[in-house]
């Protein structure tokens, strides 16, 4: 039985995914909800919850060595600076904002060393 064992720069990929996952969600869930307002807007908590999703479908994807992690990967980074500006533009939630920030730019990297850069809303496909 061979066990694949992450390279350094995937795991800490994976790290950042997991420590994004847990700040996103825990802090929709807590912060969000008491403070209400624009904290609880349905396109500012939607955000959070995808992101917070969409990190641990990343590092999923990492553990499992899926051939397609980078282009989760890709996505995943998109997802969190577009939660990081969010989070940014509603204030009062400055740990949320620069979690996804760095994992935005560990996903990014992880994708752009696979060969997969941010993605462009278009996707790409092979003629066959």
């Amino acid at each position: 039985m061979t066990h694949h064992s992450p390279t350094p720069e995937m795991q800490s990929c994976i790290d950042a995914c997991t420590e994004c996952h847990t700040v996103c969600f825990q802090t929709a869930m807590t912060h969000c909800l008491e403070m209400g307002g624009r904290h609880v807007e349905p396109e500012h908590f939607r955000l959070m919850i995808n992101c917070a999703e969409l990190c641990q479908t990343s590092a999923n994807f990492m553990l499992s060595n899926s051939p397609v992690h980078a282009a989760v990967c890709a996505a995943c980074a998109q997802v969190c600076d577009a939660c990081a500006a969010n989070c940014d533009r509603i204030g009062d939630m400055e740990k949320c904002a620069a979690t996804c920030h760095r994992c935005a730019h560990t996903c990014a990297a992880m994708a752009a060393m696979s060969g997969h850069g941010r993605l462009t809303g278009t996707a790409k496909h092979s003629a066959h």
